[in-house]
């Protein structure tokens, strides 16, 4: 099935990264000569269209730039680890029944930024790898694995068997996410949007962490509570 993905530098990067694009549609008004030459050099369909047209297509601003693609692909997740450069301490983030597009389009540019290796996402139970999440990682979904499973906590179950220790976000019986050692290979588990981790995934978890809250509202974003925990991995793995 064709996805729909737009806006300027989104496009850009899925020239840039040679996805395979089937048609770009392009406002009457707009000419980025950069989009234009990339595209042309791949041979890639050029369509142009008025903003009235563009504008039924997609929800959300295109700023004159939609690519007709093919699916987003998908990763297994021992094509994830075997990515891993030697030598790397690896860092992947398994997301339990994540469910907002836009959450997962910023997990995934975050994870980029710092150098993380892949997420897992489950088949039935969360979001996929829509125009949305596309547009809100800013490219990111071009260069970030992503894993589908049919069962997280047994895929975390193997990912212990292979060395990996899993470290869950929540609000019980958890430590202060500042005083834990990130220096070891590891999944960061963020839990969805409303009720967190379920019980299974939290009884895989080696340790679970929580970040401190001094006003009235109970819990941060999911994006924004794992944007803080994988920059204090990398910040221990990378002190200045």
């Amino acid at each position: 099935m064709a996805e729909y993905v737009y806006g300027k530098n989104v496009v850009k990067s899925l020239l840039r990264g040679r996805h395979e694009v089937n048609v770009l549609y392009v406002m009457d008004s707009s000419q980025d000569e950069e989009i234009m030459s990339l595209a042309m050099a791949q041979n890639i369909q050029i369509r142009r269209a008025s903003r009235k047209v563009m504008d039924q297509m997609v929800h959300g601003n295109h700023q004159g730039y939609i690519a007709q693609i093919k699916e987003y692909r998908t990763y297994s997740l021992e094509e994830i680890i075997d990515a891993i450069p030697a030598g790397k301490m690896p860092l992947i983030v398994a997301l339990d029944e994540l469910k907002d597009p836009q959450n997962l389009g910023s997990i995934l540019r975050t994870l980029e930024c710092v150098g993380g290796d892949g997420v897992i996402i489950e088949k039935n139970r969360s979001v996929s790898l829509t125009s949305t999440v596309a547009k809100v990682s800013s490219g990111a979904i071009e260069r970030v694995k992503v894993a589908q499973v049919t069962n997280l906590a047994q895929t975390l179950r193997n990912l212990k068997k292979k060395g990996y220790w899993i470290v869950g976000t929540d609000v019980n019986e958890a430590r202060d996410y500042r005083l834990l050692d990130y220096n070891m290979p590891m999944v960061l588990v963020i839990g969805s949007e409303g009720s967190g981790m379920r019980r299974l995934t939290q009884e895989v978890c080696d340790f679970r962490v929580k970040l401190p809250m001094e006003g009235e509202v109970g819990s941060l974003n999911a994006s924004v509570a794992c944007g803080i925990l994988l920059y204090q991995i990398y910040s221990q793995r990378f002190p200045v």
